[in-house]
């Protein structure tokens, strides 16, 4: 029996299988295409030839493909005798909180125990101290398999029994991204219409991110706790921050859609008269 089996050799599930066989692990793959495996062969790992044979063939089983629809595709595959019980299933595949719990039931209808994860880092920044993997799931089987998570990824961040976790926090920090990066590309408008060096305003940029990422932890810690007396910066501030923004795009001819919306989102927090709280208090306006 091998040590775990890897399913999809895509970019991540390739890094994930050079790492197990990297620690000297035994290692089963599966892949719809048989190419891709042919570097780990020559290694030492087997290929399996269905996916019943792989997930047969591991106590733990790490799934990474596309999306959902082709784990849930390649999953239909297995054969009705298919003996499981015990054996565990992670879920790395980016899905929803739906899906994660449908997989759960699946996972249950074939007595197999199940994880559901989500990878927040490239395939180049795996297997190091700092990368970080979100797991949720039936917390004895997360511990019986940190240790092989451990040579994932260093900052295997656990959030707990509720299956859909990972994916909830997944599709929060993702929230947070997207939303900075649509920020960003406005500002390096700005930057670029005033005929000044982008590239420099991407290095202030990173430059200022690690204290920002302390402020907005901070303001996790006030929605936490409901109370939203001024502690670090109050929302009256942001109001007219974001209306200065606005007006400066519209001054500068440029896409004025993404501060817009901002600024009518503290506007509206103002308004609700939230002007003397935490910024934090503008979550009450999205919980309207």
């Amino acid at each position: 029996m091998s040590d775990v089996t890897v399913v999809g050799l895509g970019a991540m599930g390739t890094t994930i299988a050079r790492l197990f066989i990297n620690q000297g692990l035994r290692v089963t793959l599966w892949n719809r295409s048989r190419d891709k495996a042919e570097t780990f062969i020559k290694q030492g790992a087997k290929v399996a030839a269905t996916i019943t044979d792989a997930l047969e063939a591991s106590p733990v089983t790490i799934m990474c493909v596309f999306d959902y629809a082709a784990a849930t595709t390649i999953l239909q595959q297995l054969h009705s005798s298919a003996s499981l019980k015990q054996r565990t299933l992670i879920q790395m595949t980016t899905g929803s909180p739906e899906d994660a719990r449908k997989s759960l039931a699946w996972a249950s209808a074939h007595e197999m125990n199940y994880l559901d994860a989500a990878i927040q880092a490239a395939p180049s920044q795996m297997g190091q101290e700092n990368t970080p993997v979100l797991l949720s799931g039936d917390e004895k089987v997360f511990l019986e398999t940190k240790p092989l998570l451990k040579l994932l990824a260093g900052n295997i961040i656990y959030l707990g029994g509720k299956i859909d976790a990972a994916a909830t926090v997944d599709a929060a920090t993702l929230s947070y991204v997207y939303g900075a990066m649509t920020g960003f590309t406005h500002g390096a408008r700005m930057v670029e219409v005033a005929g000044l060096d982008v590239a420099q305003f991407g290095k202030i940029v990173n430059e200022i991110s690690p204290s920002f990422g302390e402020f907005f932890q901070h303001e996790g810690n006030v929605i936490q706790s409901g109370d939203f007396t001024i502690s670090e910066s109050p929302l009256r501030i942001s109001v007219i921050a974001t209306e200065r923004i606005l007006q400066s795009s519209a001054d500068a001819n440029i896409n004025t859609e993404i501060p817009a919306f901002i600024a009518d989102l503290f506007k509206r927090a103002d308004a609700a008269g939230l002007g003397d709280k935490e910024a934090a208090a503008l979550i009450e306006v999205i919980r309207d």
